[in-house]
């Protein structure tokens, strides 16, 4: 993964934590893996990176309990070296995406540069978005201990109400995609949507525009993951 410094223990990084608990210095540097074992259930990047500087405005629904808390100690560095190897993947598959590992989670993000995008106010998904969906998809077949948020969100060209119906059809379009094409249990899938209410770019620009008309696609370890991991960790 990118900007991987050398390892630290966890017992080194424990202690930065306590330093520096209400900063993000102590980890910041760190490997994801790392990171995993020593934040615990201070949770909410997630968040800050599907909605940008907007969290709270608007939307439908409550995603946080999708992506739910961090893990730590042990079973957080196995969780979290999952979840590095599953990004590595996804990086490598679909190298025009935007893939940034937070927390327990992987964000991957997609704007018209970046191989999922619609035509001006509609929402099938086209072939060249198809294509990306298509790799997107083998990765999440071959890690199935995985949910999977889809969030949807336009520029502000347009009625509010016009833009939220929009996203929301655009989130479901590519939910549909994975779930009905691909084949994939629907069960792991939560659909949500934001209109133009949490912006990530300039609007008043053609660029932060195209910044704006994006998906999210958020991967987060299930439960099953979670205990594996923790049987793991103490040795059962």
């Amino acid at each position: 993964m990118k900007n991987i410094i050398k390892k630290f223990t966890i017992t080194a990084l424990s202690l930065l934590l306590v330093i520096g608990l209400t900063s993000c210095e102590a980890t910041k540097n760190a490997n994801n893996k790392q990171k995993g074992a020593v934040i615990g259930a201070t949770g909410g990047a997630v968040l800050g990176a599907i909605l940008g500087n907007n969290i709270g405005k608007g939307g439908n629904g409550e995603i946080g309990a999708v992506i739910g808390g961090v893990v730590g100690g042990g079973a957080g560095v196995l969780i979290g070296n999952k979840m590095d190897k599953q990004a590595q993947q996804i990086e490598t598959e679909i190298p025009g995406a935007k893939v940034e590992r937070v927390d327990d989670g992987i964000v991957v993000t997609f704007d018209e540069n970046s191989g999922v995008y619609f035509d001006t106010a509609k929402y099938n998904i086209n072939a060249a978005s198809k294509a990306t969906l298509d790799k997107l998809s083998g990765v999440l077949k071959e890690y199935v201990d995985t949910n999977v948020l889809v969030v949807g969100h336009t520029d502000s060209v347009g009625s509010d109400e016009n833009n939220m119906t929009l996203s929301k059809n655009r989130a479901y379009a590519v939910t549909n995609y994975f779930t009905g094409t691909k084949g994939m249990n629907a069960s792991r899938f939560t659909t949500n949507w934001y209109g133009e209410q949490t912006p990530v770019g300039d609007n008043n620009t053609a660029e932060g525009r195209a910044e704006n008309r994006r998906v999210n696609i958020v991967i987060v370890p299930n439960e099953k993951m979670k205990s594996d991991a923790e049987k793991e960790a103490n040795g059962n």
